[in-house]
């Protein structure tokens, strides 16, 4: 788990990550895995029945992140013959460079073992279980609302500490003392209107660009779910 992948290890890791939908777009690997649930959504994408993403709470605190990935070792990763040291860890949850790749290749070594074990039982595989298929692409979805919602909360939070700061009459108005008070009276609310909708197109752009997301990760999963029910009819119609 701590050996370090070669160039061509990484690359073929990255491809293999990049064919999951996730709920969060992959910008920062070492960041994006660092509170687990990335993790716990990997696994659940091929084990539906393994993994409850209700467990696992998208975190900035290193203590959320801790306890995230502790339920994993003990809820999931057990049932894989898989255990992540308390060292390594925490060397995640504090996004150490270059640690989460090694853990994720070894994941991906137990994951393949245990399909090619459940394969001998096709009415039992999990991962050709589109029913399963699409419970799991609901929590998924769920999982991302939460996150965005997260996200936009924060937003709000920072744009209010901006308005607060910055945001009362310091505008260009308080340069012109000798101004008529009527004439500065108007180019105040002139600017203040000009704040107001610069303010909503960013709101008005975020969102866009939220919806831009959801709509790449909802094509990902129909193009997903065809792939994985074209597969369950070729696997049924062979044996």
């Amino acid at each position: 788990m701590d050996r370090e992948l070669n160039e061509e290890e990484l690359q073929d890791l990255y491809a293999w990550i990049d064919k999951i939908p996730l709920s969060r777009p992959k910008r920062h690997i070492t960041r994006d895995f660092s509170d687990g649930v990335m993790a716990a959504e990997v696994v659940k994408y091929f084990f539906p029945k393994l993994v409850d993403l209700h467990n696992y709470i998208p975190a900035n605190s290193t203590q959320q992140k801790l306890s995230n990935w502790n339920l994993l070792n003990r809820k999931v990763f057990s049932k894989l013959n898989f255990h992540m040291p308390e060292e390594t860890v925490k060397r995640i949850a504090l996004s150490t460079a270059g640690v989460i790749e090694p853990v994720l290749s070894a994941l991906r070594e137990k994951i393949e073992k245990k399909l090619e074990h459940t394969t001998d039982n096709i009415p039992d595989l999990e991962y050709y279980d589109t029913r399963n298929q699409e419970k799991h692409h609901t929590e998924i979805h769920q999982t991302e609302t939460k996150h965005l919602a997260q996200m936009a909360g924060e937003e709000m939070k920072k744009d209010e500490k901006s308005r607060l700061k910055n945001g009362k009459p310091l505008q260009t108005v308080q340069f012109y003392s000798d101004m008529d008070p009527t004439l500065r009276l108007i180019l105040q609310e002139k600017e203040q209107a000009v704040m107001a909708l610069q303010e909503t197109v960013e709101i008005l752009q975020m969102k866009v660009n939220r919806l831009e997301h959801l709509i790449h990760l909802k094509d990902m999963r129909i193009e997903d779910l065809t792939r994985h029910l074209e597969t369950y009819k070729a696997k049924s119609q062979t044996h």
